[in-house]
């Protein structure tokens, strides 16, 4: 069995000491979906969600995401994020959320990159909540991620 990088001999968790490693670009790229009623997509095309301009308020939730990263996964470690880039697309059946993440470091920003458009998903469930019983978010994946 290959040896698991975040536990020790012991079996405990640990941080990845990434010290030793040397700086690179590093870029991520995931996206998700989230099925919306039609009538959820016209209320939101048409900026009558009572919460307000959804796809906005998802990109922004998305950036702080990003940020926040390392708050949220106890193993992941903390990085100077240079770019965040979050787009929310309103499709005929729902939003697509496409979240690209790039710093400068030892480590990789898949983890920021997922977690921006999870969060960016879970706000448009959060602000369509109450027009829309039958959302259902899925397909977040990582699509790419790159090291220079």
């Amino acid at each position: 069995m290959k040896k698991l990088s975040h536990v020790d001999n012991e079996g405990r968790a640990r941080m990845v000491d990434v010290g030793g490693k040397p700086d690179q670009t590093r870029t991520a790229v995931a996206s998700g979906f989230i099925r919306l009623q039609p009538d959820t997509v016209a209320q939101v095309r048409a900026n009558e969600i009572k919460k307000g301009d959804v796809l906005t308020v998802a990109e922004i939730a998305g950036i702080q995401a990003a940020k926040k990263t390392s708050d949220l996964i106890p193993l992941c470690h903390p990085l100077q994020l240079t770019r965040v880039k979050v787009l929310a697309e309103l499709l005929d059946d729902g939003v697509k959320v496409t979240s690209t993440v790039r710093c400068i470091g030892k480590t990789g920003v898949e983890m920021e990159a997922l977690t921006a458009t999870s969060v960016a998903l879970l706000t448009v469930y959060d602000m369509c909540k109450a027009v829309d019983k039958l959302m259902v978010i899925r397909s977040v994946q990582l699509l790419e991620k790159t090291k220079e």
